[in-house]
């Protein structure tokens, strides 16, 4: 991978900017321009400082953040709990924004197509962003009006040491679970009459198979480059990091159309299964 050209050391610093940015609006609005800027070739800048830790990334004070077990659940044949799923999609979509751009910002041994892979996503995510944002105002309620979870960026912090571990996680396991969880909430939807939610949602599936895709391809690059077999790799970096956390029902289609083989599904499957005394 050495020998693919490096990157402009500018989108080290405008993504790094964009990352920080705690408004959500003016995060899209940047994203969007550094995607813009860099495909144009126009970034300017000959250094940018070198990755530091980010404990916390650019996000506005609102969402309060909880436990997980502490977000209510609630049926979708009410607006509020139509609501409630919206927000929490939003919240993983401005999420996934930071977490595309701190693959950009943070592993700068990566080559040129690493950073318009992500940067790709960066952007795809802010629109999703912005759909699922413009659906709450039509709900009645905005981005924020509800507590989240920041199980996400728990997940960046966890693997912001070592970027083929990142790959391995965050979209292989993380953004991987969307893909598995969304055809359901699109039956449910689709019973409670609430169709334009279900457009969004029917969007936002087809373009996370491609970002979860490009976290594949990374990810066995990575392993490759270093000797490493990809598939038992990534079993034993769930069971290091993600004990448990992957379970059915998995979306066989859409995982193979991201990248999981066969083997891997099975092996997915067998880790998931209950142990028996």
């Amino acid at each position: 991978m050495s020998e693919r050209p490096r990157p402009h050391p500018a989108v080290y610093r405008a993504a790094e900017a964009a990352l920080r940015d705690c408004d959500p609006e003016a995060k899209c609005e940047r994203v969007l321009e550094l995607a813009r800027a860099w495909w144009a070739d126009e970034l300017e800048g000959t250094d940018a400082p070198a990755p530091q830790r980010m404990e916390v990334p650019g996000r506005p004070e609102r969402p309060v953040l909880v436990h997980p077990k502490e977000l209510p659940r609630r049926g979708l044949n009410t607006t509020a709990g139509r609501v409630a799923l919206v927000h929490a999609v939003a919240h993983i979509e401005f999420n996934a924004i930071n977490l595309a751009l701190d693959a950009v910002y943070r592993f700068r041994d990566m080559p040129a197509p690493f950073v318009s892979d992500w940067l790709q996503v960066a952007a795809e995510e802010a629109r999703h962003f912005r759909l699922l944002r413009a659906r709450l105002l039509e709900l009645g309620a905005d981005y924020g009006d509800l507590a989240a979870h920041n199980g996400l960026w728990e997940a960046a912090l966890a693997t912001d040491h070592d970027v083929m571990v990142r790959m391995a996680l965050v979209p292989r396991v993380l953004e991987a679970r969307g893909l598995d969880v969304t055809p359901g909430m699109i039956q449910r939807l689709e019973a409670a009459g609430d169709t334009d939610t279900v457009a969004l949602l029917e969007i936002i599936q087809r373009e996370e198979v491609a970002h979860v895709a490009i976290g594949t391809h990374w990810f066995r690059e990575l392993a490759r480059a270093r000797g490493l077999d990809p598939e038992p790799l990534f079993l034993d970096l769930l069971a290091e990091y993600m004990p448990g956390r992957v379970r059915p029902p998995f979306a066989h289609a859409a995982r193979r159309a991201a990248g999981f083989t066969e083997s891997e599904m099975a092996q997915l499957e067998a880790q998931a299964a209950p142990t028996s005394l």
